[in-house]
Formats: structure tokens, C-alpha cells, sequence
């Protein structure tokens, strides 16, 4: 009896031990997950092209791997394509004021738990993580997604937040829009012809930010929409579902 009752007890811990934390979200290259541990959740961005293992809470994950298109665009501006020399200060500018934003974290506010939205509706015109290739250049990886609408059109807040920048007009990103939605994560808004917040600014979601443009490197009026998570950019649309995952327990 003594044994069983070990036996039993030493089972209930490995249960419990097990289910210790839920995964929530695919494992894939790109993509947004949810770590759920008791009453703490978290949130982990895996990169472009994250290898296999990766380990999350001392458990080893396959990490599926994802077929990237290469995209290739004609007519960009020669000199967005091979910047010069002169150039060189305002793409230190854009570098240093983007990675400040995405450095920005906020633990008191937790705006992403109430979801989001796309920012405008349009043609998807560039996918996140396609090769890029400018006037027969390669270029990086597409850090975000592209969504085509006319100029002008409205672009609205995916989800509530606080504005971390609204600048311009940068030399890749045009004016551009970052908002910080808490615990690390941003989104990301580019090529607008205008923006209609400043930094500091607390907005909702839905409310107008901006408007299309087609600024920066750009060949056409479009939205680049981005996310970030503690400064690792991952695929926007999978923000979509963000309260919506599947989960795993471990």
C-alpha cells in the first residue's frame, strides 16, 4: 500500500510537472508564440530563419522551417538602392531612431491582451520574410508585410498602444509610425505619405495614425506593417489570432 502510494504520488508530480507551462502558437520560422506559465504569460518571436533545437523552458522544439519567395522589384530609385556616401547620416538616423523604439519596454502596460486588427485593407503585395531584390539587387529580407491601398488611405491602430516614434521622412521607411503595446512587442507603420500622431501620443485601436504613402523606398502607395518583439521582427499577421492559439502543455 505504502509503495502504491509512493508510486501514485511520484506520478502526480510528473504530471504536474509536465504541464508545468503551455506553448501557444506554431513553432515556426516567423511566427509569434505565447509561453503560458501559471498565471504569467509571455511572449517569444521566433526569427526568419531560427535553427532546430530551440529550447523554451529546458523542453527542445523542431522549429518548422518555412519556404521564403524571392521577390524581385524593378523601378526603385537608384540612389535607395546604392546609397552614397551623403547618404550615410540619414541612414544612421533612421537606424539609431527605429532601434530605440524597439528597444522600448513597457512591463506596466499589457495593451496586446485585448488583440488586433489589420491596419488598413488592401492587395498584399510583399510578404514578410521574401528575399528582396531591388533593380536586380540583392537586398535583406522583407522585414514585414506590404499591403497596397491608394495614397491617402486611412491606417489605423492595430491595437491600443503608446506611440515610440513618429518621424520622417527616413531615408528606407518614409514617415513612419511605431506603437509599443507592452512587454516588449511594437508594430510597426512605413511609407506614409503623412503621420497623424506624434511620439508619446496614447492611441486606440482603430484609431487613424496616418495615412498611405509611398515615401522612403517605395515604388508605390502601400503600408509596410511590422512587428517586433524584444527587437526580433516576426511575421504581423500573426498577431491576428493572438488570443486565439493553439496551446501545448509541457
Amino acid at each position: 500500500m505504502r509503495c502504491r502510494l509512493i508510486c501514485l504520488m511520484s506520478s502526480l508530480i510528473f504530471v504536474f510537472e509536465a504541464q508545468a507551462f503551455e506553448v501557444c502558437g506554431d513553432v515556426k520560422q516567423g511566427e509569434l508564440l505565447l509561453i503560458k506559465d501559471g498565471e504569467k504569460t509571455s511572449l517569444l518571436a521566433l526569427k526568419r530563419d531560427e535553427k532546430s533545437p530551440y529550447e523554451i523552458k529546458g523542453v527542445a522544439f523542431d522549429v518548422e522551417k518555412t519556404s521564403w519567395d524571392i521577390q524581385s522589384i524593378k523601378g526603385v530609385a537608384q540612389n535607395k538602392v546604392t546609397p552614397s556616401k551623403k547618404d550615410d547620416a540619414e541612414i544612421l538616423r533612421e537606424q539609431k531612431d527605429v532601434r530605440k523604439a524597439l528597444n522600448s519596454k513597457d512591463t506596466e502596460r499589457h495593451d496586446w491582451k485585448k488583440g488586433f486588427v489589420l491596419p488598413v485593407e488592401g492587395v498584399i503585395s510583399g510578404h514578410f520574410g521574401n528575399q528582396r531584390i531591388f533593380n536586380d539587387v540583392p537586398k535583406s529580407p522583407h522585414s514585414g508585410t506590404d499591403i497596397a491601398a491608394p495614397e491617402g488611405t486611412e491606417v489605423k491602430a492595430s491595437a491600443d498602444g503608446k506611440v515610440v516614434l513618429a518621424g520622417g521622412n527616413y531615408f528606407y521607411s518614409g514617415n513612419m509610425v511605431v506603437l509599443d503595446h507592452g512587454d516588449g512587442l511594437q508594430t510597426i507603420y512605413a511609407h506614409l505619405k503623412e503621420a497623424k500622431v506624434k511620439a508619446g501620443d496614447f492611441v486606440k485601436q482603430g484609431d487613424v495614425i496616418g495615412l498611405v504613402g509611398k515615401t522612403g523606398r517605395a515604388t508605390g502607395p502601400h503600408l509596410h506593417w511590422g512587428a517586433s518583439v524584444n527587437n526580433i521582427r516576426f511575421r504581423p499577421h500573426s498577431l491576428l489570432d493572438i488570443n486565439n492559439k493553439k496551446c501545448r502543455s509541457f
